[in-house]
């Protein structure tokens, strides 16, 4: 008698940068879905040259090959969530978001603009096509105080001006905002919001500077939720959790800025 063949892990698909130096994008991605469980898969939009000190240098990869690599993954395997990084420019926008518009799962877009060490990863002349194209289709949307402000045109620093700038990003079409404050001083805080619930998450701000990656590990930990079936708030809340442990256990990793440890669980 034959053993039961196992069954798959819940599918997840990121579309992102590369980061050669493995703490962000779609590295950061991939160990993400395997420490949760779930089974990631990758379409990539460009490639960097990356260390702990910043970006050296960053190549977008041509539209056709980043519609080729989403077609051979969501044709044949298929995807439960999907969540998008690093899109460098408008025509990459564009082309993500015609892709994603019948996609039939949950899409976590995290709006990333800028590096950790200030390095910029999307044209200016992007951003028109982020709130028009990619937002409207998003399930949640990630983005830190800098991303909020350059969508928005609000500089936040309270938790006031966190609430405006959730209500401005909802009018662009996503279903949840999730503005994360983590560049605010004092206490950890993000505002998760769909316009009607408001939930605020709280966490200690651990004293590490070795946080390399955070922003693309949470967007990736929360579309592995929503591809496990879990409602937004539980899903981001998981996440939250996943992340801040892996702040806490950030590690040095050559003479600049090192990356969160995305194997934290494993090795505590």
């Amino acid at each position: 008698m034959s053993a039961n063949k196992p069954t798959a892990p819940p599918r997840v698909l990121t579309i992102a940068g590369s980061d050669s130096g493995g703490g962000a994008g779609i590295q950061a991605d991939l160990k993400t879905m395997l420490a949760l469980g779930a089974h990631g898969m990758s379409v990539l939009t460009a490639v960097t040259a990356q260390n702990s000190l910043g970006v050296q240098g960053a190549w977008e990869l041509p539209a056709e090959a980043v519609r080729a690599q989403y077609r051979s993954v969501v044709d044949d395997i298929g995807v439960q969530a999907v969540k998008t990084g690093m899109l460098a420019s408008p025509l990459l926008v564009e082309t993500v978001a015609e892709l994603l518009s019948d996609v039939g799962a949950p899409v976590v877009v995290d709006p990333v603009s800028v590096s950790k060490h200030g390095d910029r990863l999307l044209a200016d002349d992007a951003l028109d096509a982020v709130r028009t194209a990619l937002l409207p289709l998003a399930t949640v949307a990630t983005p830190n105080l800098d991303e909020t402000a350059e969508l928005t045109g609000i500089k936040a620093t309270g938790e006031r001006d966190m609430c405006r700038a959730a209500e401005q990003l909802l009018s662009y079409g996503p279903r949840w905002v999730l503005v994360k404050g983590g560049h605010l001083p004092g206490e950890a805080v993000d505002l998760l919001t769909d316009g009607t619930e408001q939930h605020w998450f709280r966490a200690p701000r651990h004293d590490n500077r070795h946080t390399h990656g955070t922003g693309c590990t949470l967007a990736s930990a929360i579309a592995v939720g929503l591809a496990q079936g879990r409602a937004v708030p539980e899903a981001v809340r998981l996440a939250k959790e996943y992340v801040t442990g892996a702040i806490a256990a950030g590690f040095a990793l050559g003479s600049g800025l090192g990356p969160v440890d995305h194997g934290w669980r494993t090795r505590a």
